[in-house]
């Protein structure tokens, strides 16, 4: 078994399969990356470490799982091949869980200018970004310094959101220490986002709450519309007007990461590919998809799953348990999802929880979005750290993890080298 993709779904799904298995995961990367964390490596918040875990490190003790790290170049499910940059594996059975990426819309312009968050090293970028822009205002010329001190985020789902909310505590708490002589009442945080209100997904309550804790924290929220263009230096809103700034943070939609040579028929709306209720991709009996880049459509989700960790999660142990009901030729049984909730957090004691019976907001959405979270990392150790640097900024209102780290010119030359070779 081929298994492409070691997010969520991907990782659940190797860990689970028994050995009567010989499974190879495929990925980019040689480490399995906690998505909904990564707004806090962005902001310094947390270290990149602590929210990655090597994939050899996970597997070290299945001896029938091989970790290969690789470019997916395409797949032929005909001669039920994988072409990547390593060179092309055979497969009995393929999982398809290769996620999303990021939908800039057709607009080169914010593929090219914007800053996206869909990997560490993106959120690393980020990073560096934010905190030598801060370097650069103290000797930039006063006509330059909306545009380097202007941040603006596109997209108020979850992602934006919080991102929106972490860089106002930033600019509240720890810049000013950080940089006594900077008047940061030039600092301006925008939200754009095209429907009328943040959190679209969620209730109403929780909508209205995140306005009210975004705009008391300073952000300053352009609802119901959308970003038109950008050409690195000035934005242009649907409505016509400008926002000067070099920091456009790109959360505002995202599209399947299918990989080349997958039927056509089998692709739907947002690039996902259509499955059945177990999962199996239509008329093709031994290829799979899991997670983000699957479509299912139910009775209780017409219109596909949310693309969330939970339901990739599920997904990935219904299909674990249906590879044994397929050695011993089994009927496969369908995959069911009940909805926990959905939740984001926009700063200290101020978060919004949905669940089934209830919507609250506040310090317990707080503690319970924190407590989840923490849940579900990985690894005791990194729970630690992540508890820890929680903690200590819990009580200080500030971290020690601003660090630049630009990359030097031998990486250059060997990421450049491994690029051209591949």
């Amino acid at each position: 078994m081929v298994i492409l993709g070691a997010g969520f779904a991907g990782l659940q799904l190797a860990r689970r399969l028994s050995v009567q298995y010989e499974v190879t995961v495929i990925d980019h990367y040689n480490f399995h990356q906690f998505q909904p964390l990564f707004y806090q490596v962005a902001t310094g918040r947390l270290e990149p470490s602590a929210i990655s875990f090597p994939l050899r490190k996970v597997f070290q003790k299945d001896w029938h799982v091989h970790v290969r790290i690789a470019e997916i170049n395409s797949v032929n499910v005909a001669v039920k091949t994988v072409s990547t940059s390593e060179g092309v594996f055979n497969y009995d059975y393929l999982v398809i869980a290769t996620g999303c990426t990021n939908n800039f819309f057709g607009n080169k312009n914010f593929e090219r200018y914007s800053f996206p968050m869909k990997s560490v090293n993106e959120a690393i970028t980020l990073r560096n970004r934010i905190l030598l822009n801060l370097e650069d205002a103290l000797s930039a010329p006063a006509g330059e310094l909306d545009e380097i001190l202007n941040i603006v985020v596109a997209g108020g789902g979850p992602t934006g959101v919080e991102m929106a909310g972490s860089l106002a505590e930033m600019k509240k708490y720890i810049l000013p220490k950080d940089y006594p002589d900077m008047d940061f009442s030039r600092l301006n945080i925008y939200l754009v986002e095209g429907s009328p209100h943040t959190l679209q997904n969620m209730s109403e309550p929780s909508q209205r709450k995140s306005q009210e804790y975004l705009e008391a924290m300073g952000v300053i929220l352009r609802l119901d519309t959308l970003v038109q263009d950008y050409d690195g230096k000035s934005i242009t809103l649907k409505d016509g007007t400008t926002i000067k700034s070099r920091n456009l943070i790109w959360t505002a939609g995202v599209t399947g990461n299918v990989p080349a040579g997958m039927p056509a028929d089998a692709l739907v709306r947002g690039n996902r590919i259509k499955v059945d209720e177990s999962n199996r991709v239509q008329n093709l009996d031994n290829v799979f998809a899991i997670g983000d880049v699957s479509y299912m459509e139910t009775r209780e989700f017409p219109k596909g799953h949310p693309q969330l960790a939970n339901v990739a999660i599920n997904q990935a142990k219904n299909l674990a348990a249906n590879m044994g009901r397929l050695a011993r030729n089994e009927p496969l049984k369908v995959f069911k999802y009940k909805n926990p909730g959905t939740m984001a957090t926009v700063g200290k004691h101020k978060a919004v929880v949905d669940l089934p019976f209830i919507s609250f907001q506040g310090r317990l959405a707080w503690f319970t979005w924190m407590f989840l979270h923490l849940m579900l990392i990985l690894s005791v150790k990194n729970k630690l750290i992540i508890f820890i640097n929680w903690a200590i900024s819990y009580f200080t209102n500030d971290t020690t993890l601003r660090l630049i780290l630009l990359p030097t010119r031998k990486q250059i030359e060997i990421t450049e080298q491994r690029n051209s070779e591949n």
